[in-house]
């Protein structure tokens, strides 16, 4: 390995980054022509002996940095619910490669790394405004692995339960012990069910995996496009599933389409919580970005918003992102449990007295690599607390204000459009339900059913903005989801509105 122009290159990839980074303004997309000649610079075989450092930089930075996207980097990409990075947290990203630490073993005598992750759990919480010593934490890759970590200690638990039932609470069979269908057998289950509205995509994914099977998740809606929960067909599915089936509920905590609330108060929270007590279901909150609701409380405007996340704290798991509203890097998640019991259960490392690394007398931390999925990962619990503690809790908030601000002035402009339509339609039939009802995702299509067709690549070829496609009441719509800490509403909305305004002229002209 040589290490005579490893400083060099380093050099030059750190003026590559304040050279992107200092640019007034990036395309959200490059060049087809761009991606196309860098894929063609892909090497099709690996080199006998390699081509040196030297040339792999001129190779990242000539062939490869300019093809990839504006995701993080432009604040006027609306797909996908992207967050940028903070400078704090680009700052710390830096340091986590350079130090490269495996935070999930707990080495107290050694780095401070668990030790930093223990901490960012926690300045975390209280971000939430959840309560630290009720809540296990840990990090993931993202919503979707959190949202594994839930329904799999959900399994664990209400499983358990039914086993306890039958054979008493002293059993010791569980489904981490025996597995899935023993333990079934054991307890005398025959279905598994997992409740919810509006489910995410991710939700289907987590059932799969962990053997529940997709056809487990039933919507409890109180229609098939209403987020909303009906208590009472809830309470008439465990009702009639009470002796031979467990559940688990699983809150949409802001729904991917329309940034909508699965609930509307603490009340409906305790009513939640009751029907688990009485029935002994898993109450789960998928709470990738709706989550971040509840840092609005007592914010005057933001009062509908904040009711959706109002009451979590009585749910039994919830799922969240960080590189969404949090706005550090990819790959980050994170996922709370108010029985670290439970997630032991399902995740410990038995048979490994290598990795019981713990002080007992001294240590109260948490063994992270015994309550989730890896042994092993990179430092990313370290861009989290490095942003939280330079912007703290009302950073944060003015942060989430700008982009709710900006959110409702696109949707206001989109409501008193002609040639476009708000959606849904139901929800904003009027014009002041967008300054009660927007979060952060502005839903709408064209009315010219032509136009509409082809809406999202029209966006997306203006390498101005970027927009998801997707589909509402089985009709292409186009969604615009709004994450990143540089919006400024101002700014960006001229932007927003010229890009409108010069599709709806080129379409003009076309017919």
């Amino acid at each position: 390995m040589e290490h005579f122009n490893n400083q060099a290159c380093l050099e030059r990839v750190y003026a590559h980054s304040l050279h992107v980074l200092s640019k007034e303004s990036i395309p959200v997309l490059p060049e087809f022509s761009t991606i196309k000649e860098s894929r063609s610079c892909l090497l099709q075989q690996l080199p006998k002996h390699g081509i040196g450092i030297e040339k792999s930089t001129n190779h990242l930075l000539q062939d490869i940095a300019p093809a990839l996207n504006g995701s993080s980097l432009s604040p006027n990409y609306y797909g996908f619910v992207v967050g940028g990075i903070t400078p704090a947290a680009r700052l710390a990203e830096c340091v986590v490669s350079l130090y490269d630490q495996n935070p999930l073993v707990h080495l107290p005598d050694q780095t401070v790394a668990s030790n930093v992750e223990d901490k960012a759990l926690r300045l975390l919480t209280d971000l939430l405004r959840f309560d630290q010593s009720a809540w296990s934490g840990i990090f993931s890759t993202g919503a979707t692995a959190s949202n594994i970590l839930g329904l799999a200690c959900g399994r664990e638990y209400i499983i358990n339960e039914r086993i306890k039932s039958r054979a008493g609470e002293d059993s010791h069979a569980s489904v981490g012990s025996l597995g899935l269908f023993q333990a079934c057998r054991i307890g005398g289950v025959e279905e598994i069910y997992i409740y919810t509205t509006m489910a995410h995509s991710s939700l289907y994914k987590a059932s799969s995996i962990l053997g529940l099977g997709r056809s487990c998740i039933q919507n409890i809606g109180t229609s098939e496009n209403d987020i909303t929960i009906d208590m009472q067909k809830l309470e008439e599915h465990l009702e009639a599933g009470h002796q031979n089936s467990v559940s688990i509920i699983a809150i949409s905590c802001g729904e991917v389409n329309t940034g909508m609330f699965a609930t509307h108060s603490h009340r409906e929270l305790q009513e939640l919580r009751s029907l688990c007590d009485k029935y002994g279901a898993w109450l789960h909150v998928d709470g990738a970005f709706g989550l971040f609701a509840r840092i609005l409380e007592g914010s005057p405007g933001f009062e509908k918003i904040a009711s959706g996340a109002e009451g979590m704290e009585l749910a039994d798991s919830i799922a969240g992102d960080g590189h969404k509203l949090l706005n550090v890097p990819y790959d980050c998640g994170f996922f709370f449990c108010r029985n670290p019991s439970i997630s032991q259960q399902v995740f410990q490392n038995p048979n490994a007295a290598y990795l019981d690394t713990k002080n007992a007398a001294t240590d109260r931390i948490q063994s992270p690599l015994n309550i989730g999925i890896e042994n092993s990962r990179r430092f990313r619990g370290l861009p989290v607390y490095t942003s939280l503690v330079a912007y703290g809790r009302q950073g944060y908030r003015d942060m989430l204000r700008r982009q709710i601000h900006f959110a409702r002035a696109v949707a206001a402009y989109i409501f008193d459009h002609d040639a476009f339509e708000l959606l849904p339609q139901e929800v904003f039939s009027h014009r002041d339900k967008i300054n009660q009802d927007i979060f952060i995702i502005v839903l709408f299509k064209a009315k010219d059913q032509a136009l509409n067709d082809n809406l999202v690549d029209k966006f997306n070829g203006s390498s101005k903005m970027y927009v998801s496609g997707t589909k509402w009441l089985d009709t292409p719509a186009s969604r615009i989801a709004v994450a990143n800490w540089q919006v400024d509403p101002d700014r960006d909305l001229a932007v927003v509105r010229k890009v409108f305004e010069h599709i709806l002229s080129d379409w003009f002209q076309e017919k």
